[in-house]
């Protein structure tokens, strides 16, 4: 009933994910005003863009781009921050249609077999309950209409937060920190692997090797924000 509702939403407003203001009734995990002020990068519709120079040199791929710039002290940083550390995966989920929508008009990312997501080691995952690029991942698979995999690609060490480190202790942490299981289900396929922040590109790049390699196909990535 709509005024139970209406009572429960004055003793429990529900706020934007992005801003901290109250949600109207028709707004939800993120406001209208939040939405439309997305600070867009629309690297997929550029071939060359700064996420994809990120792996020159340094891993093969198709196509690399990210939906958002990320903002310190920004909207987009206070969504991220929501979707990994105060349980809020639903950030993710609509990231990720809002992201695929985007997608959708792309000729560059638009012929895709399989998303896989960036996966958490099960230490991370039993501690934070779940997996915010699969979130993400599932979001962009509602809207491109591609299945997501999420068992063929494992974190088999448990590394500690690359936050704070360089770029050479990143790819020190990472190297390694994955392996394959199942790889001929892969092979022959087009991959789309997704994360939720790129800055380095240290982990995607530990990703990409060994799925690469699977798949004897370059991989495209793709992921809600990067940073520089």
């Amino acid at each position: 009933m709509n005024w139970l509702s209406d009572i429960g939403s004055l003793i429990y407003p529900s706020v934007c994910n992005g801003c901290g203001n109250t949600l109207f009734r028709h707004e939800t995990v993120i406001c209208n005003l939040c939405y439309v002020s997305l600070p867009k990068t629309n690297f997929h519709l550029l071939p060359d863009n700064p996420v994809q120079r990120i792996f020159y040199g340094r891993a093969e791929i198709r196509h690399a781009g990210s939906f958002l710039q990320f903002q310190k002290k920004g909207s987009v940083q206070k969504m991220l921050h929501a979707l990994k550390y105060r349980s809020k995966p639903e950030v993710g989920h609509l990231l990720g249609k809002w992201y695929g929508q985007d997608l959708k008009k792309s000729e560059i990312f638009g012929d895709h077999d399989v998303i896989i997501p960036v996966p958490l080691h099960k230490k991370r995952l039993r501690k934070r309950g779940y997996n915010q690029s699969e979130h993400i991942a599932r979001g962009l698979a509602e809207e491109l209409n591609i299945p997501v995999v999420n068992d063929v690609l494992l974190k088999k060490h448990f590394t500690e937060t690359q936050t704070f480190k360089s770029r050479e202790e990143r790819w020190q942490n990472t190297m390694n920190s994955f392996e394959i299981r199942k790889s001929e289900t892969l092979l022959g396929k087009k991959i789309l692997l997704v994360d939720d922040v790129i800055t380095t590109g240290a982990t995607t790049e530990a990703c990409i090797f060994q799925l690469n390699k699977a798949s004897q196909n370059p991989v495209s990535v793709a992921s809600i924000a990067y940073t520089l």
